[in-house]
């Protein structure tokens, strides 16, 4: 017979014959051991029998854990034999798949070792009569025990982990299916799509984007705040590759995406991140568009260059439409404001201010003021603005104003060669 785990390979042989009868014993009787023990764990562990089917499984586990363990010791098999039975691995896919911690299933084995301690060890004093042998049994018994909860404990906690991220990626894959299904616009039964995605679909959708250039970012923390700033606790995330995260705000009103309603929010955006967010709608539909507005703030967003936390489609919409052909825009931008589409500061300047201009409909004070510089410096730039443009402003106005708004988006992405700055 070969040596019990925590033994000498010599142990005297009145102790081996002790082992061998008394596990015998406890084996003829091991399903009402197993039974007592799952009451045991019962009592400790209510959750064990909230569930007739997961009750079944430990009491399988149990049983079979039991069996294996006092055979093992039975025959003198070693301990790094020992595997966990198939009803212990069902019981931890069924713990994985009710939703119950890692935690509360090794305290299953944790609760199984103490009942055999106390149950199953303490009594073998009843069954040999000289208490010196006695206690050498018990000694064996509970050190084998110990090694073998620690070894199938780490097993099943592992198949646990293994049917825990199948479940996971069942449940993410289904998402994304949901997810690209309403952006594609395919009809999809609403009440399915809602509990798969754990998102209402019938409110307010505000879809936003969150991009970054860096591995080290946490854009899932961001994204929480995000929905936050909505008032949604809880916003639905879809990622886009590791850089990428979608996300989407349900609420019962539409959501302000104005730039003044962002301010907070922007200064809450790391360095490393941008995000775009698009106009809210309503629906399934709401659900779509807004995210494909978000999309297409990303597009103005990369294409400015500007380093700006946030982008709010409701303020590119425009420059957004304008630039579908990018080519075309250059040269429409180019053919309206001549030598001013020239990259350079003193173009830059005079730019801001024919467009400040422009947008206070031609309030000198209001450009001034928005510019943050004289009323008479304004003149100037305006006069060197039309001299650049080649033409006054006062021709082809709304022309005028559509290229200083495309050029004060998007920047250098529609401006020609870089301009000469002159003293």
């Amino acid at each position: 017979m070969g040596a019990i785990p925590g033994q000498t390979a010599d142990l005297p042989e009145p102790v081996l014959t002790e082992l061998r009868r008394t596990t015998a014993e406890v084996l003829a009787h091991v399903s009402s051991y197993a039974d007592d023990m799952l009451d045991y764990i019962v009592q400790r562990i209510p959750e064990a029998g909230a569930d007739a089917d997961l009750r079944g499984l430990t009491l399988g586990s149990c049983s079979s854990n039991l069996e294996a363990a006092l055979s093992m010791v039975r025959h003198g098999i070693d301990v790094s034999a020992a595997s966990a039975p198939v009803t212990a691995l069902e019981h931890a896919r069924a713990m994985a798949a009710c939703g119950y911690s890692v935690d509360m299933m090794l305290r299953f084995y944790r609760i199984g070792h103490a009942y055999f301690t106390e149950r199953i060890v303490a009594g073998i004093t009843g069954f040999v009569p000289d208490p010196a042998l006695a206690l050498a049994v018990v000694a064996t018994m509970e050190r084998f025990a110990f090694a073998y909860v620690d070894r199938i404990s780490s097993e099943v906690a592992a198949e646990y982990v293994a049917e825990l991220d199948r479940r996971q990626n069942q449940a993410r894959a289904a998402r994304t299916d949901a997810v690209r299904g309403l952006i594609a616009g395919e009809r999809v039964d609403l009440r399915r799509a809602e509990r798969t995605l754990s998102h209402r679909l019938t409110g307010w959708q505000t879809a936003f984007i969150c991009w970054t250039d860096h591995d080290d970012v946490d854009l899932v923390h961001l994204a929480g705040t995000i929905g936050a700033h909505f008032g949604s606790r809880h916003p639905l995330l879809v990622p886009d590759g590791a850089r990428t995260l979608w996300g989407w705000v349900a609420t019962t009103r539409a959501a302000d995406v104005s730039s003044p309603a962002l301010s907070p929010l922007t200064g809450r955006i790391p360095e490393l991140v941008r995000v775009s967010i698009g106009v809210p709608a309503e629906g399934p539909g709401g659900f779509r568009d807004s995210h494909a507005q978000a999309q297409r703030g990303r597009r103005i967003a990369e294409l400015s260059g500007r380093s700006m936390p946030v982008t709010s489609y409701a303020d590119v919409a425009l420059a957004d439409v304008m630039s579908r052909d990018l080519d075309l825009a250059r040269s429409f931008v180019a053919s309206e404001l001549g030598a001013l589409a020239a990259e350079g500061r003193r173009e830059q300047e005079e730019r801001r201010a024919l467009l400040a201009v422009l947008d206070a409909q031609g309030g000198l004070a209001a450009a001034a003021e928005e510019l943050g510089v004289h009323r008479n410096t304004v003149l100037q730039r305006m006069r060197r603005a039309e001299d650049r443009r080649g033409r006054p402003a006062t021709e082809r106005v709304v022309e005028l104003h559509a290229a200083l708004y495309l050029v004060h988006v998007l920047g250098a992405a529609v401006l020609t060669s870089p301009g000469l700055d002159r003293i």
